[in-house]
């Protein structure tokens, strides 16, 4: 079974490209997965020179002139040097080097660039990290970013963020309920609004609802209870709001099928990271009962689809139990096709798995459902002695 440890690029500056990847190659998994272009966060960092590590957007190479010179949007520059040698060093290891790379989560595009950014039904462009796939010039952006990363000689182009993203408030002192925050993130700019049309769709009427649904929610009045579903969705907002959720699939669809032709085109393949496994388990690894695979709806990724356009996944298995990873690995396999390389991504300590035990029993859970590889999330964030148990989990 094939594997790899997810590491920052302040890892590898941190603690030093040979120490962190002897390390790593010690715990017995067949690579690394890099982040080559990441987004603004702050972390703990356990073992890190900082224990506290501002990371912001930004790629961690010299971008090419010729894919990058005449587009409007670039990513702000990183630490340019972090990977020189890196795929020389793994080659020496046997380990591959998997180029991990956020392509619409960047604050810094989005603040300087503002109408590249989504809009929802009220006409607000609050979310600066959220870039619009729809955009013409977001598309251009992600295509290039990902030859760019193909040219680094990776294993593969690991594609996080290339989907739309859920409402990410940071206060909300109104109790928006599942399909509110849902109807909230809707995406109602120009392109998004054309491209709907163009489709069929009445996507004025479908802003015009989302405006006066969760308009009535914010003056005051019950939210919605429940999980989203397509059924429930349609009775509390209509037909057309369905529909425009629906029609984001090809959005997301389109430029998925451009980014993995430009990764193949410069000799390496995407692996497309769906990140509704984090939207539903990430802060507490219990997962709400939908399954990964049969919401992923709700971010415009259609995954029958994407399994005619790209050749491996990776699925976020962010969850405490293993039964649950098992469940939402075959899922995926019954959407993309069993043909399709799916990786599960898994955490090896807190919130997810406070044991060695459970580790070992969701890598032998994702195994059995079918999955050809399992990731370990992530080196700069575990303390050592929970990297330690890697090494048995693969046995």
């Amino acid at each position: 079974m094939d594997s790899s440890v997810y590491v920052f690029a302040e890892d590898l500056r941190s603690e030093g490209m040979e120490k962190t990847l002897d390390r790593i190659r010690g715990y017995g998994v067949g690579g690394v997965t890099v982040g080559v272009v990441h987004h603004r966060t702050r972390d703990v960092t356990p073992h890190g020179l900082s224990r506290l590590t501002l990371r912001h957007d930004g790629a961690h190479f010299p971008l090419p002139e010729d894919l990058f010179g005449e587009l409007r949007l670039r990513p702000a520059p990183g630490h340019l040097d972090v990977l020189e040698g890196l795929r020389e060093a793994c080659s020496s290891r046997g380990l591959k080097f998997h180029g991990w790379t956020v392509f619409l989560r960047n604050e810094a595009i989005g603040v300087e660039h503002p109408d590249v950014t989504v809009r929802n039904c009220f006409g607000d462009r609050g979310y600066p990290t959220d870039l619009c796939p729809a955009h013409p010039d977001v598309r251009l952006y992600a295509v290039a970013l990902a030859r760019a990363v193909a040219r680094l000689g990776v294993d593969s182009v690991v594609a996080e963020s290339l989907h739309y993203r859920p409402l990410k408030a940071e206060r909300s002192f109104v109790p928006l309920g599942p399909m509110d925050a849902y109807l909230m993130a809707l995406c109602f700019c120009d392109f998004c609004m054309r491209r709907a049309s163009d489709l069929g769709v009445n996507a004025e009427v479908a802003r015009d609802e989302c405006s006066r649904i969760v308009g009535a929610v914010l003056d005051g009045e019950p939210p919605a209870q429940g999980e989203v579903t397509r059924a429930a969705l349609t009775a509390y907002a209509g037909p057309d709001v369905v529909n425009y959720a629906r029609a984001r699939s090809e959005t997301v669809t389109s430029l998925v099928s451009e980014v993995s032709a430009a990764v193949s085109a410069e000799g390496s393949q995407l692996t497309f990271v769906d990140a509704t496994g984090a939207v539903k388990g990430y802060k507490h690894g219990l997962p709400s009962p939908g399954l990964a695979a049969h919401d992923a709806w709700q971010l415009g990724v259609d995954l029958v689809a994407l399994g005619d356009l790209v050749p491996s996944f990776s699925v976020l298995a962010y969850a405490r139990d293993a039964a649950r990873v098992a469940d939402d690995v075959a899922a995926y396999l019954r959407s993309v096709g069993k043909d399709r390389e799916v990786r599960a991504v898994v955490r090896p300590g807190h919130p997810d798995s406070d044991t060695a035990d459970r580790l070992l029993a969701k890598v032998r859970g994702a195994k059995a459902a079918g999955a050809a590889a399992v990731d370990f999330y992530a080196y700069g964030l575990v303390p050592y002695p929970t990297l330690d148990r890697i090494p048995a989990a693969l046995s």
